[in-house]
C-alpha cells in the first residue's frame, strides 16, 4: 500500500466516521493479537472511502495501537518518520 507524505488537513472524527466502513464491525477486529493477521482489516480500509481522513486522525491523536486508515501502529511510525525527513 502507497500512503502519500502529504498531510491531509486535520478534520474532526465526527466529520469522517459516519462513512466509514468499519463504522458498526467490532472494533475489536481492528486491534489484532500480535501476529494475528491483518489482511481481512486492511481490505476494509482499502475500500473505504475516508481512510486518508482515518489515518490523519490516528496520527494526529497518537493512535498508537490497532489498524487506522489501513495502517497499523508501527507502519504510522514509520509513516510519521518518513514525514519529518521529508520537511528537512
Amino acid at each position: 500500500m502507497t500512503v502519500s507524505h502529504a498531510r491531509v488537513p486535520i478534520v474532526s472524527q465526527a466529520d469522517w466516521w459516519p462513512k466509514a466502513a468499519c463504522k458498526g464491525m467490532a472494533a475489536d477486529l481492528f486491534y489484532p493479537e500480535r501476529g494475528e493477521s491483518t489482511t481481512r482489516v486492511k481490505q476494509i480500509c482499502a475500500e473505504c472511502s475516508v481512510r486518508l481522513l482515518c489515518l490523519e486522525y490516528a496520527i494526529d491523536h497518537f493512535e498508537d495501537m490497532g489498524i487506522w486508515g489501513g495502517l497499523s501502529g508501527r507502519e504510522r511510525r514509520r509513516l510519521k518518520r518518513q514525514r519529518r525527513l521529508a520537511a528537512v
